[in-house]
């Protein structure tokens, strides 16, 4: 005969089996209670990690805003411009929110809200460099410098009077590196001459001078010369061009081939006037044995500018799939830095 379990044995074996599966059945729905209250609870906080990460996500997201000279020549390449064909391009990626401005719209599409909003500016000019004023310049430059406005200048936009304005920066910024860091401040930076847009000679020096000296009172002055921010040599005949990945690590470089070709393109030649780089990490040969650091970055403050180097206004530059890839991952790299 089975024994009956102590706890139950003075009530017989029936009455005992009977307990037990209700205490049993008790506890199996305690338990189901519990795990449908554990359920909604994680439920909950499931959606609750939802909408912050949505939250977040859209707080991440990186404004670039493109920005075009918008020339008759280039439209014959590009039926809405090159801006638009890169911003076009840029949209497909989630991360990026990206706005079209053009030279032609109020306040020359670069108003102090625009740039308020920017985490990055692609800058594409050609001939109108002039009609942007330093002091609107100088806003640009400052938000790099602050490090809240990454800066991509392409082509002819090394011409750009927000460009030369941050390489004249940049200059001396280099310039007061050779001071003790107590006496910068103190500094009283001037710069020499007027922006000048001419061709250097072949000869000529591919970078600015500078000069410390003391006024009258004792105060230091630093005189930068403006840099020039061109090259003696360009723009024969269209030829092709052979890109050169030479940080394969960089992020603006990343998934782009080692080497690649732009069907047609002008040519630009070295020495380019302009401060060192703190990094080349990409140039670019022609059959004439011509070279140019084509893909540049200095820091400036706490961001940086990237100048590269394709973008003919007359050639389809910007239809080479790693062209605009590279545009991509700079646009990336540089608004993820002004994020943070």
């Amino acid at each position: 005969m089975d024994k009956v379990p102590k706890p139950f044995a003075i009530f017989g074996k029936p009455v005992a089996l009977r307990l037990a599966w209700q205490s049993r059945v008790f506890t199996l729905r305690c338990m189901n209670s519990l795990f449908s209250s554990l359920r909604k609870q994680a439920l909950w906080f499931v959606g609750v990690l939802s909408l912050t990460a949505s939250a977040v996500w859209a707080d991440d997201k990186i404004n670039v805003l493109v920005w075009d000279e918008q020339q008759p020549v280039p439209k014959k390449v590009y039926a809405h411009f090159p801006g638009n064909y890169i911003a076009d391009h840029l949209k497909k990626n989630p991360r990026l929110n990206v706005t079209s401005a053009n030279i032609n719209q109020p306040e020359q599409g670069l108003s102090t809200k625009a740039l308020d909003e920017a985490d990055v500016l692609i800058y594409w000019g050609h001939v109108r460099h002039r009609d942007i004023s330093e002091a609107k310049s100088q806003e640009i430059v400052d938000r790099v410098k602050a490090g809240k406005l990454g800066f991509v200048v392409l082509h002819s936009a090394h011409w750009s009077v927000p460009f030369m304005v941050a390489m004249q920066e940049v200059a001396a910024e280099d310039a007061l590196a050779q001071l003790p860091e107590n006496l910068r401040a103190q500094v009283d930076v001037r710069y020499k001459g007027e922006l000048g847009w001419h061709m250097p000679k072949p000869d000529a020096r591919p970078h600015q001078m500078h000069e410390f000296r003391r006024d009258d009172d004792g105060q230091i002055q630093l005189l930068v010369e403006r840099p020039n921010c061109v090259f003696p040599s360009c723009c024969t005949p269209v030829q092709p061009s052979q890109v050169r990945i030479i940080n394969k690590t960089h992020p603006i470089t990343k998934g782009i081939p080692v080497t690649f070709t732009i069907p047609e393109t002008e040519m630009y030649d070295e020495p380019f006037n302009v401060p060192t780089p703190d990094e080349v990490i990409l140039d670019e040969t022609w059959k004439g044995g011509e070279y140019f650091r084509t893909g540049a970055l200095w820091k400036l403050g706490q961001g940086t500018v990237f100048y590269f180097r394709p973008g003919d206004q007359q050639y389809a530059v910007y239809e080479v799939e790693p062209v605009l890839n590279i545009l991509e991952n700079a646009a990336i790299w540089l608004g993820a830095k002004a994020n943070n």
